[in-house]
């Protein structure tokens, strides 16, 4: 897939499917002009190759093998015949950016059509059949990419734009896609190469007059960048669940108010709630924004002797959800006393973090919260009622300062974001302390040079410097066809 063809044209639907008020379809490459000058008619004559880059056109799509068909005063203005043998598919306009200004560096041909299926579908037909291919998953990016135009980290940070689920981590992603988590790297990177280049003149030309870094200056700027490094690394953990989330299981046994609590945090009703117990009969997974971070929300069946088949595999499901759960709400019902069942419960999550969630303190209660909390000392307790939905807010604050282990999120400076970048940081780090230590011992520098090498190359998988095709497919099969 990425041994690409940069004579190839591509061309996709950049839009969602559907009805909406406008759809695109894209072109990139050497022909996207010369294939806009074959399918579009412009309102004043002249041809997309005429025009200046970065305009806008408005006219018409034709598809010139369609045979003539009588006007019908039925069919919609793009469906109509157009003279000389040539069928309008639909009014447009067409904007012309060409190369090297654009987003893939190449010329670029987007269409703005009505956002129906068929005229999307229609139009990027034509454009396939004279003479550009369909794009695979991401390669409008890929070629951004390939073509020096943005970083593999700023690529990264265009499919987090489109992922985004609460608004520091959209913000997280501009900063990314300006460049500044690069300019970060760069910056660590070619303080190694400084090293890296003084240690191996050192190597290369001992007896040459040359002046070279005393040994703890060169240590004490590994030193530095170290430093550097492990700030990015101390704050990778929230800026990762800044991101992706984190799943949180509301458990309990049936009729604790589960799902009405779903929909309390959900804001909207997600999932059925009746006076019933057993309604819910499966997971349902949703994912709602506490405090600037997203939760995987899931609602589970309530966990309780089966009465048939089919609760019995909605309870297996609630049970597999436990065990991937990185927080359990564990829900019990104040207006009942404490059960058999919620111990068995409990017993399930001993292991996991968890709130203790007492319900419908709105009506009489069987037990006191003193009791609940002789049952569980070490745990967090936290009275409410989904019904008036007190001591709800409590429960968002608590569920935040859980998650980020008492810190605050700062989106204002940089958070490592991305599990990849991570992982590079890491190799980094433990390059640049295997060379700290050989300095320290006096190891033969070729040795420090071969930690410094690893070093550099760690911090250059971050920018897509050193990179195997495997790890970019994997990256660029997550993006739309479109992007």
């Amino acid at each position: 897939m990425y041994k690409l063809n940069f004579d190839d044209t591509i061309t996709a639907i950049s839009t969602p499917l559907g009805e909406s008020g406008i759809g695109m379809v894209r072109l990139s490459g050497k022909e996207a002009i010369k294939i806009a000058d074959r399918i579009f008619l412009p309102k004043d004559g002249s041809k997309p190759s005429r025009y200046r880059s970065f305009s806008i056109h408005y006219g018409h799509i034709l598809d010139s093998n369609q045979k003539p068909v009588t006007r019908n005063q039925n069919k919609p203005k793009h469906c109509i015949v157009h003279k000389k043998n040539r069928r309008i598919i639909d009014e447009v306009l067409l904007t012309v950016m060409r190369a090297p200004r654009t987003y893939t560096k190449e010329d670029i041909v987007e269409i703005n059509c009505h956002g129906g299926i068929v005229p999307l579908r229609r139009i990027l037909d034509l454009a396939i059949k004279k003479g550009a291919r369909l794009a695979g998953p991401g390669e409008f990016t890929l070629r951004a990419f390939l073509n020096g135009r943005i970083d593999l980290a700023q690529a990264e940070a265009v499919l987090d734009i489109v992922k985004a689920k609460t608004e520091a981590s959209l913000e997280l992603a501009c900063r990314q896609l300006e460049g500044k988590f690069s300019q970060i790297i760069k910056a660590l990177k070619k303080s190694l190469v400084d090293v890296f280049a003084e240690v191996e003149a050192e190597i290369d030309f001992p007896e040459e007059d040359l002046k070279f870094k005393p040994n703890q200056r060169i240590m004490k700027e590994i030193g530095r960048v170290k430093n550097e490094v492990d700030k990015l690394l101390a704050k990778a953990e929230q800026g990762i669940i800044l991101k992706e989330g984190i799943s949180v299981v509301i458990a309990g046994k049936p009729n604790v108010g589960k799902s009405s609590l779903m929909n309390i945090l959900l804001n909207r009703e997600r999932s059925l709630v009746t006076p019933v117990a057993g309604t819910t009969r499966d997971t349902i997974e949703e994912t709602a924004n506490i405090g600037g971070i997203p939760l995987k929300l899931v609602d589970t069946a309530g966990i309780s002797r089966p009465r048939d088949l089919v609760e019995k595999k909605a309870i297996e499901r609630s049970h597999n959800a436990l065990k991937s759960a990185d927080l359990v709400l564990f829900m019990l019902d104040g207006s009942r006393k404490f059960s058999p069942e919620d111990g068995k419960i409990f017993n399930m999550i001993t292991a996991k973090p968890k709130i203790i969630l007492v319900n419908k303190i709105d009506l009489p209660q069987k037990f006191s919260l003193s009791k609940v909390k002789g049952l569980f000392p070490k745990e967090k307790i936290f009275a409410i009622s989904c019904l008036t939905q007190k001591g709800i807010d409590k429960l968002g604050k608590r569920i935040r300062d859980l998650i980020l282990g008492g810190k605050v999120l700062n989106p204002e400076g940089y958070l490592v974001t991305n599990l990849r970048h991570k992982e590079a940081l890491s190799k980094t780090r433990t390059s640049l302390e295997k060379a700290l230590a050989a300095f320290r011992d006096r190891f033969p520098l070729e040795f420090i040079v071969l930690d410094l090498k690893e070093s550099t190359e760690s911090l250059g998988e971050i920018l897509g410097e050193t990179v195997p095709d495997d790890i970019l497919e994997k990256i660029f099969s997550q993006f739309c066809v479109g992007k």
